[in-house]
């Protein structure tokens, strides 16, 4: 059947988010991302578009467009590989095969560098990739860089080597870029520990690495190990503030009740349809699944919506004592 690409168009705001093409069978043909979402997709159909032939024939077969929003385009970019990695569309892979995409690397040596390339070598070392877009690769080593001191040098620090003394530290240590493992002035263990939290937010895991800082912070507090604490509340804050601009709204939110929302996971908003109320009550969620829920809804509708919500959840608790509700008794139906 004829796709009306207009119609579909009017639909699409002009916000940052990641868009998918469907083709006439239902099957997922290809993920992109956009600054703006109606402007990018809309340029698939400009007459004086030079397309390659294979873009070409994707437009042609395209008969259902569907759109994810999120807040900033970095957010953009990390779901659009996400999803990509995990539904490999034809096109991607198609049109993947015309260019080639680079890597963040921590490399196979005892402390770990952590760079970008675009050659893959099968060394043993951990690729993260492949990222269409260079500038936003480069965001998120910025993060890296600003919240974890980690060696840039090459130099081969095996264990007899730092022990024989054969390296000096470097001006990168005396800036505080570094913290000289060369002279053993920091340990592996240490710095493999990091590696870790580097490794969780790669993956999206961000939430588990500001759980694992709190955790250090009231420990060295507790300790009274006031230099440390401080050491990672500005790592905190970082995290925190990268955080905060991670949310992702659903084109379908109007149609769907969120069922479970997993806290380690950035994107592991999971959906279901309301049909047949198959929604997880708030009663069943717990305490991060509850103010993630209610960031889920801050995106996605005014703020006196969400106010009335809040409001609404206290009157029900009301009613519940008021009409001697049994305590397991979450759902009301004005009908009976």
């Amino acid at each position: 059947s004829a796709f009306d690409h207009r119609k579909a168009l009017a639909d699409i705001p002009h916000k940052p988010g990641v868009y998918q093409y469907w083709d006439n069978d239902g099957a997922l043909m290809y993920i992109g991302k956009a600054k703006d979402l109606r402007n990018r997709v809309g340029s698939y159909f400009n007459s004086d578009n030079q397309m390659n032939g294979k873009t070409k024939v994707l437009v042609s077969r395209i008969r259902k467009i569907t759109f994810t929003i999120v807040d900033t385009e970095i957010d953009a970019w990390l779901l659009e590989n996400s999803l990509i990695k995990r539904h490999q569309p034809k096109y991607n892979i198609m049109l993947k095969d015309d260019k080639t995409y680079p890597w963040i690397i921590i490399k196979k040596e005892p402390f770990p560098r952590v760079f970008w390339t675009r050659n893959m070598v099968k060394d043993g070392s951990t690729y993260f990739g492949p990222y269409a877009s260079v500038g936003m690769m480069h965001v998120i080593l910025d993060l890296i860089k600003e919240t974890y001191t980690l060696r840039t040098c090459n130099l081969p620090l095996t264990p007899p080597n730092i022990e024989a003394g054969k390296f000096k530290v470097c001006l990168e240590y005396q800036i505080g870029n570094c913290k000289g493992p060369c002279q053993a002035y920091q340990s592996l263990e240490d710095y493999d520990n990091n590696i870790e939290e580097i490794k969780d937010i790669l993956n999206g895991k961000i939430g588990t690495v500001i759980k694992n800082v709190k955790n250090v912070i009231k420990t060295s507090v507790e300790q009274l190990n006031f230099e440390y604490a401080h050491q990672y509340q500005r790592k905190l804050l970082v995290l925190e503030k990268y955080q905060s601009k991670s949310t992702v709204v659903n084109s379908a939110i109007t149609n769907i009740d969120v069922v479970s929302i997993a806290s380690d996971e950035r994107y592991a908003f999971h959906f279901f349809p309301i049909d047949d109320r198959k929604g997880l009550p708030l009663d069943k969620m717990t305490e991060a699944q509850k103010t993630l829920a209610m960031k889920l809804l801050s995106a996605c509708v005014a703020d006196n919506t969400v106010k009335k919500i809040n409001d609404i959840i206290a009157l029900e608790n009301i009613l519940k004592v008021m009409e001697n509700r049994k305590a397991d008794d979450h759902f009301r139906d004005p009908g009976k």
